[in-house]
């Protein structure tokens, strides 16, 4: 059997304390953890892509650098269809993070449509950690934007460069 690659795909605008707990915990179910940054244009990110990645890239860095994350995780940004993406990268499985009930029913769509276009391609559901449940990247931008404190929700790397991109605005 060859390695299992598993993917963490997302927008990651920006990266919060959830998307660090299920990459954590995702890392662990296969041989290499892709985390997945995707344009997706549609969902107005505040940072770019490039931003994002290097956010997330930085951040990782310092979890594998302080052993809190093995060294078999990689950042690689798409913009391309998810499962053309997986068939790329090789990857076997796709984890998805669910914080509420309400999120269950577009991610079970999505998973459904991504099967019927790479059958070979599972989903894993993992629910995201009790104290994160109602973290959203959208409420968290929400809050930077109008200079509330998001310190409870994003590390104070990922907290100081979306400020400053907010500032910019």
């Amino acid at each position: 059997m060859g390695q299992r690659i598993v993917m963490y795909p997302g927008t990651f605008d920006p990266l919060t304390f959830g998307h660090i707990d299920i990459i954590q915990r995702a890392a662990r179910l296969g041989d290499h953890l892709i985390v997945a940054v995707a344009e997706n244009a549609g969902k107005n990110p505040v940072l770019s892509g490039d931003e994002r990645c290097e956010l997330v890239a930085s951040h990782l860095k310092l979890l594998m650098d302080t052993d809190k994350l093995p060294n078999t995780v990689s950042v690689k940004r798409f913009s391309t269809l998810l499962t053309d993406f997986a068939a790329s990268e090789g990857v076997t499985a796709v984890v998805r993070g669910l914080r509420a009930v309400s999120d269950f029913e577009y991610e079970f769509q999505m998973a459904s449509i991504n099967k019927r276009l790479h059958g070979e391609l599972e989903t894993i559901f993992m629910m995201a950690a009790e104290q994160q449940h109602f973290v959203a990247s959208r409420f968290v931008k929400e809050v930077a934007r109008y200079g509330g404190d998001i310190s409870s929700f994003v590390p104070n790397d990922i907290a100081v460069a979306l400020k400053a991109k907010l500032r910019g605005k």
